[in-house]
């Protein structure tokens, strides 16, 4: 039996990136995915309408940029996009995250994240799993814990990275089907 290797940053990155399970997933049509053009157009513009919060909430003037790649990172563990999850583990790293936190956001597991911010990742991982439109009572506990200004920069910030990853996967299935399953995923 071989020893464990040690966890690098390349390997976790690697780690991230979820192969086996999308191909999955796009044979069971899990639906995280833009099924038509108007669902990528609302969100778009759901987006659009807020665009002069976008620069703040990017820059860490609403919540800390180590929070919000948290909060991303937990989105994307549940919509599975590839590109996301390589991509945020690499900011969430420069952001000071540790590789085996990042590890654990990508298995869907808050242990090694700070306390006060537990409460916010399980939300995402809520929002997330109901397609952007959470329980009004989870996120009436979210606004009593953090505030309405730091919910609503959190829900900005669920919002972008649920676009980012429906778009990575709906390319990904595009790539799939006209490959005839060669290419994608």
């Amino acid at each position: 039996m071989r020893a464990s290797q040690p966890l690098t940053e390349s390997r976790l990155i690697l780690s991230m990136r979820p192969m086996s399970p999308w191909l999955l997933a796009i044979r069971k049509h899990i639906p995280r995915i833009y099924r038509s053009p108007a669902e990528l157009a609302a969100d778009f513009r759901a987006i659009m309408s807020r665009r002069q919060e976008i620069r703040p909430l990017m820059r860490g003037a609403v919540i800390d940029p180590a929070f919000r790649e948290r909060l991303m990172l937990a989105v994307t563990q549940v919509n599975g996009c590839r590109y996301c999850a390589y991509g945020h583990a690499q900011q969430a790293l420069a952001e000071g995250i540790s590789a085996e936190e990042i590890e654990a956001l990508g298995q869907g597991m808050f242990a090694g994240s700070p306390p006060e911010e537990v409460p916010a990742l399980l939300y995402a991982q809520h929002w997330a799993e109901a397609d952007g439109e959470p329980d009004p009572a989870a996120r009436d506990r979210v606004a009593e814990q953090y505030g309405e200004q730091v919910t609503a920069g959190i829900e900005l910030a669920l919002r972008m990275i649920r676009m980012g990853n429906l778009v990575g996967n709906t390319w990904d299935y595009v790539l799939y089907r006209i490959s005839f399953g060669r290419w994608g995923a």
